[in-house]
C-alpha cells in the first residue's frame, strides 16, 4: 500500500514537471521573464544549494518586496515540504526549480499549485500511512490475543484430554477387575454346581442304600418272626411231649 502511493505522487510530480511545454504561449513568455529576472542571482541561489547540501532548490522573487526566496530541496516537491509556510506565502503561481551547478539539467518551472496538491497530498499519505500502521498494530495485538486464546483453549484441550485418558484408563482397571471378579464367580459357581451335583449324587446313593439296609432288616425281621415262631410250635410239641409222658 505504501508502495502504491509513493507511485502515485511520483507519477503526479513527473507529470506537473513535464506538463510546462503545453503552457500557453503568454505562459510561457512569463516564464522567461521571471527566469531572466533570476538570472543576476544565478551566484547567490547556487551558493544557497551548496550550503543546504541538497540537490537544488526553489527559487522565486518575493512579490512584495522582489527579495530572492531559496528552498533547497533535493526535488521540486522536497523543497517545498522542507521550507517554512512564512517563506513560501507570496510565492508566485510558477516557481523555478534550480539544480545544483554539477547537475546538467535546465531549470525547471512548477506551478505553485502542483506543489501544494503534492503537500496535501503527502499530508493525506502520512495520515493514511499512520492509519495502516495503527490497523497494522491493532491487527498485530488481536493476532496475538487470538494466539493467546487459541493457546489457552489448547491446554484446556490438553488437559481435558488427559483428565478422559485418566479416566478410560480407570475405567479399563475397573472392567478388568469386573472381569476378574466375573471369572471368578463363575469358578465359584461351576465348583458349588458340581458340590451341589456331588451332594445330590451322594444323597441319592444314601437314599438307595438306606432303602437296601431297610429291605434287609424286613427281611432278617421276617425270617427271626418265622423262626420264633418255629421255635415257638417246637417248644410246644416238647411241652406237649413231656405232658403225655407224665
Amino acid at each position: 500500500m505504501r508502495r502504491v502511493l509513493r507511485l502515485l505522487a511520483l507519477a503526479v510530480t513527473i507529470y506537473g514537471c513535464a506538463s510546462h511545454s503545453l503552457v500557453p504561449p503568454e505562459q510561457a513568455a512569463a516564464i522567461k521573464r521571471r527566469e531572466q529576472a533570476l538570472a543576476p542571482h544565478s551566484a547567490a541561489i547556487q551558493d544557497a544549494i551548496r550550503q543546504s547540501g541538497r540537490a537544488g532548490a526553489l527559487v522565486f522573487l518575493d512579490a512584495r518586496d522582489g527579495r530572492l526566496v531559496t528552498l533547497p530541496g533535493d526535488t521540486p516537491v522536497d523543497a517545498w515540504a522542507r521550507s517554512d509556510p512564512s517563506d513560501r506565502a507570496y510565492a508566485p503561481s510558477v516557481i523555478t526549480y534550480v539544480h545544483r551547478a554539477d547537475v546538467a539539467k535546465e531549470p525547471e518551472p512548477v506551478t505553485s499549485s502542483l506543489l501544494q496538491e503534492q503537500e496535501r497530498l503527502r499530508t493525506t499519505f502520512t495520515t493514511i500511512d499512520g492509519e495502516i500502521q495503527k490497523l497494522s498494530e491493532a491487527v498485530a495485538a488481536a493476532r496475538r490475543d487470538a494466539q493467546t486464546s487459541i493457546d489457552g483453549v489448547r491446554q484446556e484441550t490438553q488437559k481435558a484430554l488427559d483428565g478422559m485418558a485418566e479416566d478410560l484408563t480407570s475405567a479399563k482397571k475397573f472392567m478388568l477387575q469386573v472381569a476378574q471378579l466375573g471369572y471368578l464367580n463363575q469358578e465359584m459357581n461351576a465348583e458349588n454346581a458340581n458340590a451341589i451335583r456331588k451332594a445330590a449324587a451322594a444323597s441319592q446313593e444314601a437314599s438307595a442304600n438306606s432303602a437296601k439296609l431297610a429291605e434287609s432288616m424286613r427281611q432278617l425281621s421276617d425270617h427271626l418272626t418265622a423262626q420264633l415262631k418255629e421255635l415257638a410250635t417246637r417248644l410246644d410239641a416238647i411241652q406237649n411231649r413231656i405232658s403225655n409222658l407224665k
